[in-house]
């Protein structure tokens, strides 16, 4: 048995990717995808088929930004979707609170909170992508209208 499978947060993010399609998996990888450049190594995929999941707080809220990884996350333009002048990253112990995963797997899914969702449309030019699944070493693989489905995540224009 793989360790990294029986991982709680990897549990977590199985467990939603399987109620949405008994098909999608989990896929254990030797390298570390801790970073897009990482992963898109280790899977043989262009960087911008890696989705980066970005939790950012706004205000007293959050909001997890899906970004493909050839590109950056907009404080600017994020600021303006949601009419909110204090925009951050999230703290690493912000994100393990929120979202039950540390920096390097969090994954789209699986989060301890309800979290607002918004996802690049860059990550269309591909016809798979790939995410994080609750440890540097997981990723599950989906296509981008699934991916939305799959996220509840709303369309906006927020990178650079």
């Amino acid at each position: 048995m793989n360790t990294i499978l029986s991982k709680e947060p990897v549990l977590r993010a199985e467990k939603s990717l399987k109620q949405f399609n008994p098909n999608l998996k989990v896929i254990v990888l030797k390298q570390t995808a801790r970073t897009a450049n990482n992963a898109a190594t280790a899977l043989g995929c262009k960087v911008g088929a890696i989705v980066k999941s970005l939790l950012f707080k706004a205000g007293e809220d959050f909001v997890l930004c899906l970004v493909s990884g050839d590109k950056r996350c907009s404080l600017n333009k994020l600021k303006k979707i949601l009419n909110e002048k204090d925009v951050s990253m999230a703290n690493p112990d912000d994100v393990k609170k929120v979202t039950g995963y540390t920096i390097g797997g969090v994954a789209p899914i699986g989060h301890l909170t309800k979290l607002k969702i918004f996802i690049d449309n860059n990550l269309n030019r591909f016809s798979k992508i790939y995410a994080a699944a609750g440890h540097p070493n997981a990723v599950f693989g989906i296509d981008f209208n699934q991916l939305i489905l799959l996220t509840s995540a709303e369309i906006k224009e927020f990178t650079e």
